[in-house]
Parts: structure tokens; C-alpha cells; sequence
């Protein structure tokens, strides 16, 4: 397996904690993961050698039990594994910087990364200012911004989503 350029910010004391367990931190953080999703991360973190008091109550609740208990549970759990919740900020730029290699992925059609929740991100790279300058704050948008020229405006988009999927800033896995 080859080596990964450490990039992540901040650094993170996570020794060997499970990937996915280390991700859902960034992604909570970004309000991009549903808390009645958490359990089932947990129980996943358990079964591959994770282990922790928390995680274990966590991946024992049902997907219906209240969103506050879970969240609590969830922000417990990390904290005894030694996982440090990063800024908001940060975790909005991770989230950018994935839903920017989905796009590559063709994973969502370009009208559905329309959403002016990263219009409000404070971005610090040119490949981010980049790809969120693209994205029209909402699907009506798009066609009154871009007129005709759809073409041109995906074409754009997919070259400022390479150039931020490439250039990893922040996120987990450090």
C-alpha cells in the first residue's frame, strides 16, 4: 500500500481507529450524516476491531431513539477513542472537497450540487473559491445564470471539481 501525504487539518490522534468512524467525525461536523445513520456507523466501527464503552451503548440504539441521545452518544464515543471533533469550518470544506470528487465520480448530476449552503463557507484555496463560484445557489438558477450555455457551465465545473478533488486541504485520515 503506498503512502498517503499527510494533509489533513488539524492533526488528529486517532492511532488505528476505523476510517469510515473518522469520516462520519468530519461529516457530522458538516451535517452531512444523519444522526439515526450513527449506530450503524458505530456497530460497522465495532465489528472491525474498534472498541470503546460509548460506541458500544451507540451501536446498540435503534435508528429511531431520540436524535439528541445519539448525538451525545456519538461526540462520547469519539472523545474516548481520542477523535477531535474539527471546526465547522473545516468539516464544511472537507464536504466541498467530497462532494467535488462525486461530481467527478458522475455520482450527482450537476443541477443537484445547486444549494446555497456553500455560498455561507468561508473557503482559503483558489480550487475551492473556484468550484463553489460555479455552483448556483439554487436549480432555478441555473438557467437564469447560465442561459442557454449549459454545456460550457458543466464543462467548467467538472475542471474546477478535478482541480479541488486533487489538491486535498483538509479532511480525515492524517
Amino acid at each position: 500500500m503506498a503512502a498517503r501525504e499527510d494533509t489533513s487539518e488539524p492533526d488528529i490522534p486517532v492511532g488505528q481507529v476505523h476510517m469510515p468512524l473518522e469520516e462520519a467525525a468530519w461529516l457530522y461536523q458538516a451535517d452531512q450524516v444523519r444522526p439515526e445513520d450513527l449506530p450503524t456507523t458505530a456497530a460497522e466501527a465495532l465489528a472491525s476491531g474498534v472498541d470503546g464503552p460509548t460506541l458500544c451503548e451507540l451501536a446498540g440504539l435503534p435508528r429511531n431513539a431520540d436524535p439528541r441521545d445519539i448525538r451525545d452518544a456519538f461526540e462520547q464515543a469519539l472523545s474516548e477513542l481520542g477523535i477531535a471533533l474539527p471546526s465547522h469550518n473545516l468539516a464544511h470544506r472537507y464536504a466541498l472537497r467530497r462532494l467535488a470528487m462525486r461530481f467527478v465520480a458522475e455520482e450527482p448530476a450537476p443541477a443537484e450540487l445547486a444549494s446555497d449552503d456553500w455560498w455561507e463557507l468561508e473557503v482559503e484555496t483558489a480550487e475551492e473559491r473556484a468550484f463553489v463560484a460555479l455552483i448556483p445557489p439554487c436549480v432555478c438558477c441555473i438557467e437564469y445564470t447560465l442561459g442557454l450555455d449549459e454545456e460550457t457551465w458543466e464543462a467548467q465545473l467538472r475542471i474546477a471539481a478535478l482541480a479541488l478533488a486533487s489538491r486535498p486541504t483538509v479532511g480525515p485520515g492524517g
